[in-house]
């Protein structure tokens, strides 16, 4: 998918976590149970790396609500630990849209840094958007995050 912007990072998660309220994912996802009309809370835990011109490691929560029309809506905090020693906060918000007959979904985000290092301060000056996929058969996700 291409994105207008500045390339700043690129990360690949692994799923380190699930946490279910009262219907899992894996039924979800294998058609056993039906998303009820309120939706169902799935939060994943993930760890990684972040490489560009943000690099280190990345751990996190997203902080899942599935609608009813299979739409995810996210909420994601992380801890960005760089390689060069400093720690950035990430929140981020938006969608994923699951994809027809793969165990995929494409996600599309609105990402916010808060950091004090001054290395880092040039995260704070413009809005940033990624976009990327995660594949649930394999607890894989792929972020690539552009600032605009």
């Amino acid at each position: 998918m291409t994105m207008r912007g500045e390339k700043v990072y690129e990360c690949d998660f692994d799923v380190t976590g699930v946490t279910d309220f009262g219907i899992t994912l894996d039924a979800i996802l294998s058609g056993k149970e039906k998303i009820p009309p309120q939706g169902a809370r799935i939060d994943v835990a993930y760890a990684g790396t972040i490489k560009g011109r943000v690099s280190g490691s990345i751990r996190g929560v997203d902080y899942q609500v599935i609608r009813a029309d299979g739409r995810l809506d996210l909420d994601t905090r992380a801890t960005v630990e760089t390689t060069d020693g400093r720690r950035i906060a990430l929140s981020a918000s938006g969608v994923g849209t699951p994809r027809t007959g793969e165990p995929m979904a494409d996600l599309f985000e609105n990402v916010r840094f808060v950091t004090a290092a001054v290395d880092y301060a040039w995260l704070h000056t413009r809005e940033t958007w990624a976009v990327g996929q995660v594949n649930f058969a394999t607890g894989k996700i792929h972020i690539e995050g552009y600032q605009q």
